[in-house]
């Protein structure tokens, strides 16, 4: 969760104090939203912190395909696979 009182910071305040929002960022594993004349700007987030936002992106991507492919078959939305790597052979030049 944002805090707002320690989690928006000026661009300008981040580059006096980088080493301590370096310290704070790495302690919180929260992100600091860096703002220029008063408008978001920039997001600074620990490593870590990004790779753990990374992974649940990329789990919720194929969960999300799963479910469709779930949804498609319950429809009846299916063709053989021999039927589809016949077209997908033939459009990409590829020869048995």
């Amino acid at each position: 969760m944002l805090d707002i009182t320690k989690d928006i910071q000026s661009l300008t305040t981040f580059r006096r104090r980088s080493g301590a929002f370096m310290k704070q960022l790495k302690k919180s594993k929260r992100p600091v939203v860096l703002t220029v004349k008063g408008k978001a700007a920039a997001v600074v987030q620990d490593a870590e912190a990004y790779q753990r936002l990374l992974d649940i992106a990329a789990s919720a991507d194929a969960e999300e395909g799963i479910r469709q492919g779930l949804e498609n078959a319950k429809e009846g939305k299916l063709r053989p696979a021999r039927e589809f790597f016949g077209e997908f052979e033939a459009a990409h030049g590829i020869s048995r």
